[in-house]
């Protein structure tokens, strides 16, 4: 039986490997050939091997909540599932604030450490809807940090509401905004992006958003949405765009990659990217992103056994408890809503992996040294085998 190291000289990715080993970038034409290399355990192997070198056995987690306060959306991504055009169509809904605050009261039971808020792009919503969410989600929880609101959304707002894209994001900070999640990337490709996203923010504005999320400093993290009509050199050129800004700022903090879900939108004729497919795009963005210091596998997004796998494919980071998500589950996702931090840790201990706590700073809250507590007010959870 060949040992890994002849393998992946087998593989033909031996200079890959010595680039890697020796802290020289890898190229281009070194992702694409990392994608088209037929010996996925190969790739995986060498993308281990940097994940163990910055992070050991080590896997991330937290203790969020999701909450999409409306699905009324002006943009018509087609491979959206989530969003309705306007208050009214069937399945359309918009929280009023006091709902939205009432999700976050009756977790007082819950250490949460984050709440994470993404909507669609509603055009009847006035500005203070969304500084009046930060604020009284801080008045109810004032140690909570506020993840919310996409670079697209940053950049509807700015246009919606007639300022910049640095005053939208001064006076939600100055309402409680503590860092923005990273969704509405897509794929940076121009090309990709007319076709299956052509009416919201482009990658140029996308990355000056989070350029001046960074500057305030402020953290971010990003997304890339594969499995659907990009090619390899377009995932890698997406890899290569946020690697370069992640060069100007610093202030990534994660790269996501999240699979196409095919149900339910316009591009159903459409498979879903293969467990295959997944577990390669984690480990090519894990060598290919020197820079950025952990790679998330989306356990909402890919499976969760799939997600498993993927701690041993370059990801470190498994997201959080998440608790109530809709625009994965609306595409036909069939993952649970939620996990319990004692699931989560199972998971990942059953993986071979330890497991941490951590707030979205990557902050420590608990070590793997810690029980696997089941805390309360946490329903209808996933338990990881």
């Amino acid at each position: 039986m060949k040992t890994m190291t002849e393998r992946v000289r087998a593989a033909g990715l031996a200079d890959i490997a010595d680039k890697v080993a020796g802290g020289v970038r890898l190229t281009l034409e070194d992702g694409v050939r990392l994608f088209d290399c037929p010996d996925l355990l190969a790739v995986g192997h060498l993308a281990n091997r940097e994940r163990e070198r910055r992070h050991g056995k080590r896997t991330y987690y937290n203790f969020n909540i999701r909450l999409e306060a409306t699905n009324v959306c002006a943009a018509s991504c087609l491979f959206c599932s989530f969003a309705r055009l306007k208050p009214g169509d069937a399945g359309s809904y918009t929280m009023s604030l006091e709902q939205v605050f009432d999700k976050l009261r009756s977790r007082a039971d819950q250490p949460l450490t984050e709440v994470h808020v993404v909507n669609g792009l509603h055009p009847d919503l006035p500005f203070d809807y969304y500084v009046d969410m930060l604020r009284g989600l801080k008045r109810i929880r004032p140690g909570i940090h506020l993840k919310c609101f996409t670079a697209v959304e940053i950049a509807f707002f700015s246009d919606l509401y007639k300022m910049s894209d640095r005053d939208v994001l001064e006076r939600l900070r100055e309402a409680g905004l503590d860092s923005l999640p990273g969704g509405g990337a897509e794929i940076f490709a121009e090309r990709v992006r007319k076709k299956i996203a052509y009416d919201k923010a482009d990658a140029d504005r996308y990355l000056a958003i989070h350029r001046i999320a960074h500057e305030m400093g402020m953290r971010s993290n990003v997304t890339m949405l594969y499995g659907h009509i990009e090619t390899h050199a377009e995932r890698v050129d997406h890899m290569l765009r946020s690697r370069a800004l992640q060069d100007e700022t610093g202030g990534f903090q994660a790269f996501i990659p999240l699979a196409f879900h095919p149900d339910n939108n316009q591009m159903r004729k459409l498979p879903a990217p293969s467990a295959a497919d997944t577990l390669r795009v984690h480990a090519v963005a894990r060598l290919m992103l020197d820079n950025i210091p952990h790679v998330k596998a989306f356990w909402i997004a890919t499976g969760v056994e799939t997600a498993q796998l993927a701690l041993w494919f370059g990801a470190d980071d498994l997201d959080g408890t998440v608790q109530e998500e809709k625009i994965y589950h609306m595409a036909g996702a069939r993952t649970p809503e939620i996990m319990t931090t004692s699931a989560i840790r199972r998971l990942i201990r059953n993986a071979g992996r330890e497991p941490v706590e951590r707030d979205t700073l990557y902050n420590v809250v608990t070590g793997p040294e810690a029980p696997d507590v089941v805390h309360t007010g946490t329903v209808n959870a996933v338990s990881a085998s």
